[in-house]
């Protein structure tokens, strides 16, 4: 059993609920979903993901900002260009086991 399977409402801080929360706020939006799948295959700026989204440039950078706030993705300047990556391994765990979830919901 790991810790968490032992954690109980009474040991977890509102403020620790409430950042919770606010995280998965950040997947409720599908056009995140795909920018986050997109930079599963690596670094990337705007164009490239506009391209391969077919969306244009200001709801890429709307979501790309929101997504850089909450520390879901990263962004690296390179001259006038901006490039953009996943924050660590975590968010992919956490896609991951989101889609594994819905999947066994299906069976």
């Amino acid at each position: 059993m790991s810790a968490i399977d032992k954690t109980t409402l009474n040991d977890v801080p509102e403020t620790e609920l409430i950042d919770l929360a606010e995280l998965f706020k950040n997947f409720a939006d599908s056009t995140r979903i795909k920018i986050l799948y997109d930079l599963f295959e690596g670094e990337k700026n705007v164009t490239e993901i506009c391209e391969d989204l077919e969306m244009n440039q200001s709801a890429i950078s709307h979501q790309l900002k929101i997504l850089k706030t909450s520390k879901l993705v990263r962004a690296r300047r390179e001259g006038k260009a901006i490039y953009y990556a996943l924050d660590d391994d975590h968010v992919k765990t956490i896609i991951a086991m989101g889609k594994e979830h819905i999947e066994h919901i299906e069976l």
